[in-house]
């Protein structure tokens, strides 16, 4: 593929609800402009986009893909994005590197949550957003109802630029009102026709589009009230601008798996999108914290961020990256702004799905790939060292499900950890840490289904086997009455004998562990053998005496004892110590102690009813709630940590997914008696 500059390169994302058609899109895309050979299908799991075995065997995108093409003398960087919600760190990376949004929507069931989450992606990320009516030749499709549902959904700046005129069921012809031509699809070949009668909708969508493109300037918007018409020139020029600025959001519409309205598409988007160099480059901080700019200039000092990363199996870590300034090539001198280590490149790439091509270099405003730059990981920026800047990297969503993972086969612990690990550097929503408490390996993801994708990649990858399983809950214990306990050690050898004896008094307290102290008179107790009194207790409250978790909110007082002078030793000090506290701690009324956390769930004003009464079926307390955007609510309540292992679950159900929440821990309180006995009766019975 040839070297282009910054106004003819667009980078564009696809991104939609699952099953909306983003990867068919993609693939049609590809197709038409010459990029592919072949039209491929995702049910045949022969796509571009889709190539990696997970999303081949499930027939859906688990990963963001990069697929470039060219149309008309430009560069299209296609960005596809996965649909489903357990892989929306895809639509991050996606939104990273692109300007404009491609949002599919189904001719069937029109705009849904992926829809939205969407368009919500482009919003915050600042991007042009262009529509794509998918599925028209289903007979159940019907485009005007769902192009009102998007007007309705996302307000007056959605346009229509392409509209079926549907013939005996047959979605084969489209108007296209930029141009004001129609094109109709015989045998899959495309040929201009008569514009058809519509009657009153094809004037009311030509008004539309008009009265938008008077909006863009004062002169058009005299010559349209003035009664000109306005020439096809510059009714793309004005839809142009709109769409630039943000003010317009074109629709186009056809059927991606038989490539109808595509071509109208394509030409649609290097006609109406940004190109790179409109963007204006970006800002980033120096080391002073100083916000710099920086423009979209291939002649600058090299900036760009790394918005992916593939552990691949046969060229190593791959990085995908975006140049925001400068250009990057082969020898190439750059500065990870994270790890301040100096990194030179030795060659760059293009990426079409799996398929790597050697690049001169990766201009300001371009998307390439680069192998073995170890220190790299998403979301770093790489910048030449006379001028060192650092940009924004990838905001990821947080985690929502975490469950212990464990191999089958003992002894791959460290297999397991090292799996993990290189899968979190290509996917960052995963998470991963080692309970030193439960001693269970934890995993945490964007659900089931994600974490089933990571099960089955560490075995196909790594070849480790595991099983995911409910994670434990760390529990503590503690007493609710003070007791006042001795405890004796005395033992008799052929030598020197063993003899400590203490008096202590156990306590509550308000504390996170325990607290010792002494108060032996009269030298009962010798004082070098305090700190191993100490040590014996505090080595024992490791276990409590009901379920052996650990003892917080505990005061121990050294209050009496006895010494002998020649069989008295640290260690038979520290054994009268642990013997005291296993002869005091049952008779100190213990009790267990559950965590409870905070629980902030944002869900749709529809959905209040059944969440708060979720949380209190859990053993929650509301607390109160607050308003958020786009009429959703944030429940705020308190929580037992053991209830909330599948939260994530039931309320992506309850919600379709438009729900989110956040849970962290907040202290320890005292489980209900039925629960305590539970988590007693499961510890004896491990």
């Amino acid at each position: 593929m040839k070297q282009y500059n910054a106004k003819n390169i667009l980078n564009i994302a696809i991104a939609g609800h699952s099953g909306s058609g983003k990867t068919s899109l993609a693939e049609a895309m590809l197709y038409l402009c010459g990029g592919s050979d072949r039209l491929g299908k995702v049910s045949d799991g022969n796509t571009v986009c889709d190539f990696d075995a997970e999303e081949i065997k499930r027939k859906t995108s688990v990963q963001m893909c990069v697929a470039p093409m060219e149309w008309k003398n430009k560069k299209i960087n296609l960005l596809d994005a996965p649909g489903l919600f357990d892989f929306e760190g895809g639509l991050c990376e996606a939104t990273r590197a692109a300007d404009t949004l491609l949002i599919t929507v189904s001719g069937k069931s029109g705009v849904a949550v992926g829809t939205e989450k969407a368009v919500k992606a482009a919003d915050k990320r600042g991007l042009t957003k262009v529509f794509f009516v998918n599925g028209l030749c289903d007979e159940s499709a019907r485009f005007y109802r769902v192009f009102e549902s998007l007007k309705s959904s996302f307000g007056p700046s959605v346009c229509p630029v392409v509209v079926p005129y549907i013939v005996d069921g047959q979605a084969d012809c489209y108007v296209n009102l930029l141009e004001y031509k129609a094109y109709k699809y015989v045998d899959g070949k495309i040929t201009n026709v008569p514009l058809p009668d519509m009657g009153d909708r094809l004037e009311g969508l030509r008004t539309a589009i008009c009265e938008a493109v008077a909006e863009t300037s004062e002169e058009m918007f005299e010559k349209y009230f003035s009664g000109e018409e306005f020439t096809p020139e510059e009714i793309i020029v004005g839809v142009s601008q709109g769409v630039k600025n943000g003010s317009i959001s074109p629709v186009f519409c056809g059927d991606a798996l038989l490539t109808y309205g595509v071509e109208q598409l394509l030409n649609g988007l290097v006609w109406l999108a940004p190109s790179a160099a409109d963007k204006a480059g970006e800002m980033g901080v120096d080391l002073d914290g100083e916000p710099v700019e920086l423009s979209v200039n291939e002649d600058a000092a090299a900036a760009a961020v790394v918005f992916k990363t593939v552990a691949d199996p046969f060229v190593g870590k791959l990085s995908y990256f975006k140049v925001i300034s400068g250009k990057i090539g082969p020898d190439t001198q750059l500065v990870n702004m994270r790890t301040g280590s100096a990194e030179k490149i030795s060659k760059v790439m293009t990426a079409k799905g799996k398929k790597l091509e050697d690049a001169a270099y990766i201009g300001a405003g371009d998307i390439g790939a680069v192998a073995k730059v170890a220190s790299a990981n998403t979301g770093d920026t790489l910048c030449a060292p006379v001028r060192k800047v650092t940009l924004d990297g990838v905001e990821y969503p947080e985690p929502s499900l975490s469950m212990a993972v464990s191999p089958k086969n003992k002894g791959e612990e460290d297999k397991v950890a090292q799996g993990i690990s290189k899968l979190s550097e290509e996917d960052p929503t995963i998470k991963f840490e080692t309970n030193n408490e439960t001693h269970q390996m934890i995993i945490s993801g964007m659900g089931e289904q994600h974490l089933d994708v990571v099960v089955s990649k560490l075995k196909a990858k790594f070849g480790v086997d595991v099983v995911l399983s409910k994670p434990k809950v760390a529990y503590r214990e503690t007493i609710r009455k003070s007791v006042k306990v001795q405890g004796r050690y005395k033992k008799q050898t052929g030598g020197h004998g063993q003899f400590g004896d203490v008096w202590i008094e156990f306590s509550p307290c308000e504390s996170e562990s325990m607290e010792f102290e002494e108060k032996v008179v009269g030298g009962a107790v010798p004082k070098g053998f305090f700190p191993a009194v100490e040590k014996g207790l505090r080595d024992s409250i490791s276990k409590g005496p009901l379920a052996g978790y650990p003892v917080v909110g505990l005061k121990a007082t050294l209050v009496d004892g006895s010494y002998h002078p020649v069989d008295s030793s640290e260690m038979s000090f520290k054994t009268a110590a642990s013997l005291a506290y296993k002869d005091g701690m049952p008779k100190a009324s213990p009790v267990l102690l559950e965590p409870v956390g905070t629980l902030k769930a944002v869900v749709p004003n529809d959905n209040m009813g059944d969440i708060m009464g979720e949380i209190t079926k859990r053993r929650g307390r509301v607390l109160g709630m607050n308003p958020a955007e786009d009429n959703m609510q944030e429940i705020e309540a308190e929580a037992p940590q053991a209830e909330m292992s599948d939260f994530s679950t039931f309320i992506r159900q309850a919600t379709q997914g438009r729900g989110y929440f956040t849970f962290k821990f907040e202290r320890y309180e005292e489980a209900p008696q039925n629960v305590a006995q539970k988590v007693i009766e499961e510890a004896k019975a491990e």
